[in-house]
């Protein structure tokens, strides 16, 4: 199943969903992820291996993290190759002095925002969604001078 393309679906189906608890930005100097941790992303770089995962889990695996964020997953099949979602969402977080650090999936895009703030985005968000949502007003048609 190929996911959705058309901005406007997108924007207007996005329906945000946070998951429970703060989430951490950490990094390792292997190449896997330490044994008993579930992170939720990784991501291979030159200078280590980056590992999202709960708080609770870096808290108690004694790893080092200077963030704190809240996932929030938009709940619609995105085209990996879709236009102007990643912007749209990161400009109208951006236009409320939120950061915004995005993880495409497979299936879905996944935001991560600053932890004390996820009930602000997901206002944000879903206020988005719904103008997105509104008919497009025409506009009119001048003709040139």
């Amino acid at each position: 199943m190929s996911g959705e393309r058309d901005l406007r679906k997108l924007l207007s189906g996005m329906s945000p969903e946070l998951h429970p608890g703060p989430y951490v930005f950490t990094s390792v100097t292997a190449a896997v992820a330490p044994p008993g941790l579930s992170p939720v992303v990784t991501i291979a770089e030159a200078e280590g291996l980056t590992l999202v995962l709960t708080r609770e889990e870096a808290d108690r695996a004694g790893l080092a993290y200077d963030y704190e964020a809240a996932w929030i997953t938009l709940r619609i099949h995105s085209a990996l190759d879709a236009v102007g979602l990643t912007a749209a969402v990161a400009t109208e977080l951006a236009e409320a002095d939120l950061s915004c650090n995005v993880v495409a999936g497979y299936h879905h895009d996944h935001l991560f925002v600053p932890y004390e703030h996820a009930d602000r985005a997901i206002a944000i968000l879903e206020d988005l969604a719904r103008r997105s949502a509104l008919p497009r007003r025409r506009s009119r048609s001048y003709p040139r001078v």
